[in-house]
């Protein structure tokens, strides 16, 4: 089974506030590609991202973890700016998971998962790494993988790799950037119980409108880079939103094991598409 949250490091995390206020950002300031944002994440939620691709949706999380430096607004952890921490500090808070894992220089998976504790280690200090790095690799179903060239896996197991090296880090704000591509069914549905059941906060974008409804506190919907919807999954995610930001019509029932929302899409064929 891969979820085994017993591990006591999994707990150690203090799970942060996150507060954005008319964050906007673009390669200049005549060309926004992300217009002003505002919301908050209380300490311990999860926020799922949503939106038709170019949204916006990667160049908002970049802002959150400080990739992009916004052109305007502010980005606050626990009541900090975080481009006025240290990047050392912001890093031993704030972990991501980004769509395309980066070169692996040829490392083995389990180095690559030690990657993670890098921020907590002093210039010329190396702490223990090999419990929280072989739990990691445990909790994601890794351990067969621990000596194996990172190169060699599969799209789904790298990405598994990625969420174990952002684990290590025992993060207050975990960011994730679509964490389910390449996975298959069973994977995606552990991974994201198992963000559920983090002690952390947690800012993920999703494509997968059901994952976002079954597993997120809130929803926050974009579209060409506006912040148009945000709320509870069942406030947000209506057949009228749904028609209105991806240009699909949806039918959204109870399934009959879970009860969650169950989401099926066609085309209206007959309606005049938004961009023509």
């Amino acid at each position: 089974m891969l979820l085994d949250l017993s591990h006591p490091w999994l707990e150690a995390g203090r799970p942060a506030a996150l507060s954005v206020d008319g964050v906007a950002w673009g390669p200049h300031a005549d060309h926004l590609v992300l217009y002003p944002a505002t919301f908050t994440v209380e300490p311990g939620e999860i926020l799922a991202i949503v939106g038709p691709n170019g949204a916006g949706k990667s160049s908002l999380l970049r802002c959150l973890y400080r990739y992009h430096r916004p052109l305007t607004g502010t980005v606050r952890l626990d009541d900090r700016d975080i481009w006025q921490m240290k990047p050392r500090d912001c890093a031993r808070r704030v972990a991501t998971v980004l769509q395309e894992p980066a070169s692996d220089f040829g490392l083995t998976v389990a180095e690559i998962v030690e990657l993670g504790l890098t921020p907590h280690m002093g210039r010329w200090q190396r702490i223990d790494s090999d419990q929280p790095v072989e739990q990691a690799l445990a909790l994601m179903n890794l351990l067969p993988f621990a000596s194996r060239d990172f190169a060699t896996l599969s799209g789904g197991e790298k990405q598994r790799v990625m969420i174990a090296r952002a684990l290590v880090q025992q993060p207050d704000l975990l960011i994730l950037d679509e964490p389910t591509n390449h996975l298959d069914i069973r994977h995606q549905l552990e991974v994201l119980e198992l963000l559920s059941r983090l002690r952390t906060t947690v800012v993920v974008s999703l494509h997968d409108l059901a994952l976002a409804s079954a597993h997120a506190d809130r929803v926050l919907v974009l579209e060409r880079g506006h912040q148009v919807q945000l709320g509870t999954p069942l406030d947000v995610l209506t057949p009228q939103t749904i028609r209105q930001t991806f240009a699909v019509e949806s039918t959204i029932d109870s399934h009959p094991v879970t009860r969650r929302p169950r989401f099926s899409f066609h085309l209206d064929l007959n309606a005049k598409h938004r961009d023509q």
